[in-house]
């Protein structure tokens, strides 16, 4: 004991420079890495967004493709056939999508009068009267004025030296030489280069990586630990199937919504219901918001076409009732109620990804983040991604009780602690979580990294949470 002691004080005696140090340049070389990565994300995009969308689907497509394996197709034939089938109904959806868009943006002028009636009734009840709606009339006549043509005969005008009346000029018009076949194909052409580029590729990547699937399997197992090759295998197996059934059900799950949004809408009216389904199965991968975002511009929509409020009152409802029934129940029954992922990684992913990859990085934020986590969970050196994304808590129960007695918070302590009571007795907290944490308490102060202050504001914290527990009753066990 007395040795502890001694040594104890001897490392307070030390200057606090040789107990801790800082890697010159490492914040610096951490952030220029970051920026390396995140320029080559940008810079590459035009191949790593079909990369990405490629091992999503692989992910999807992979079981189908052993099911065919299993009835004795060859892989090369199992591979094409999914493929052909998975985009030719992408495709269809995408035909589909245009069809209702053109549709939509054709039908928009027939709703011009029911859209300014509805305007109107608004300003009404809103008080047409005041001060917006004068200053309104006042820019549209003041527009309108400014824009009139003057009808009054000009003067002519005459040069100043001689009195002759100066000569009009002459106008000037450019035409444009008439463009040959070629170009006007290559004009309607063009903006449909990217889009089939990027198609071209995905379908591509999928069919390689679904046949190399083994080799690319390999190769990770290779980098992720060659020296525990049962462990790592078993731990991307398993991983490729988690991540294969909660694709799948997600797919299932999000069409199924998609579907009963859009025949409702559909009943009731709602132009263009088709689209506003498929939309909204496409958004609803993004968790939290996506359901919501995909429900504001049919809604809108509702409102302004509608005779009266009824369209878009039916329309909230069947949102509403859709959303808790499938979000709130069915969701939660087939795959948890958790995605795996914390809600803030979720808002920081997307943003990241929409600010990276415009509109496909928004779809590709929680799939690609959901990868990243599940990789974490299983490669210990990729645990870190785990423990920044992942829904799972970074301190252990005692830790985060330590931690807050650090920081003479003995209140947020208190309330973690009634958490735990809910459920079970007191002297199990005292077991399991203030018992450790004074063990490490104790193994801080035996290593010197304790001074006097901080012990007795730890021993001041932890009095007060005990005094704040001492009038806890504890619930009467349930007879079975």
């Amino acid at each position: 004991m007395r040795n502890v002691i001694s040594e104890r004080r001897r490392r307070r005696a030390l200057p606090k420079d040789s107990l801790s140090y800082s890697v010159p340049g490492g914040a610096a070389s951490a952030l220029l890495f970051v920026f390396i990565v995140v320029a080559s994300l940008y810079l590459a995009r035009a191949i790593l967004m079909p990369f990405a969308l490629a091992i999503l689907l692989s992910f999807v497509l992979s079981p189908l493709t052993r099911r065919l394996q299993r009835w004795h197709v060859p892989r090369s034939l199992a591979v094409i056939s999914v493929v052909l089938v998975a985009f030719a109904g992408i495709f269809a959806l995408g035909g589909v999508m245009v069809s209702q868009v053109n549709q939509l943006a054709a039908d928009l002028p027939s709703y011009q009068a029911t859209l300014r009636d509805k305007i109107h009734l608004l300003r009404g009840a809103a008080g047409g009267t005041g001060t917006l709606e004068r200053a309104s009339e006042v820019l549209q006549d003041l527009s309108s004025e400014l824009n009139r043509p003057d009808r009054t005969p000009a003067s002519p005008q005459t040069n100043p030296g001689t009195g002759a009346p100066t000569p009009k000029p002459i106008p000037v018009q450019v035409l444009e030489p008439n463009q040959g076949a070629l170009r006007t194909v290559v004009a309607l052409i063009s903006p449909l280069v990217d889009p089939l580029v990027t198609t071209g590729l995905v379908i591509i990547f999928v069919i390689f990586i679904l046949v190399q699937r083994q080799d690319l399997r390999n190769r990770l197992v290779r980098l992720a630990g060659s020296n525990d090759l049962q462990r790592t295998t078993a731990a991307l197996d398993d991983a490729g199937r988690r991540l294969s059934r909660l694709f799948l059900t997600q797919l299932a799950l999000n069409a199924a919504f998609g579907l009963v949004i859009g025949v409702g809408w559909w009943l009731v009216g709602v132009p263009s219901a088709p689209l506003w389904g498929i939309l909204a199965t496409i958004l609803r991968f993004m968790p939290y918001i996506g359901t919501w975002i995909s429900a504001i511009f049919p809604l809108i929509l509702a409102a302004a076409v509608g005779p009266d409020w009824s369209m878009f009152i039916w329309a909230a409802s069947i949102f509403l009732v859709i959303e808790m029934i499938i979000g709130q129940f069915i969701e939660p029954l087939v795959q948890g109620h958790s995605t795996g992922l914390s809600p803030v990684a979720v808002i920081a992913s997307a943003t990241f990804w929409t600010w990276l990859w415009g509109p496909i990085g928004l779809v590709l934020a929680t799939p690609m983040t959901l990868c990243l986590v599940v990789l974490g969970r299983h490669v210990e050196k990729l645990k870190f991604l785990d423990v920044m994304f992942g829904d799972q808590p970074a301190l252990t129960p005692a830790e985060l009780t330590y931690q807050r007695l650090l920081a003479h918070d003995p209140v947020e302590a208190a309330e973690q602690a009634r958490a735990f009571l809910r459920d079970k007795p007191l002297v199990n907290y005292y077991e399991d979580i203030f018992v450790p944490t004074l063990k490490l308490a104790h193994a801080d102060a035996e290593t010197g990294r304790l001074d006097d202050e901080r012990l007795d504001r730890i021993r001041d914290a932890a009095g007060e949470l005990i005094d704040d527990l001492a009038d806890h009753q504890d619930r009467p066990a349930s007879i079975a």
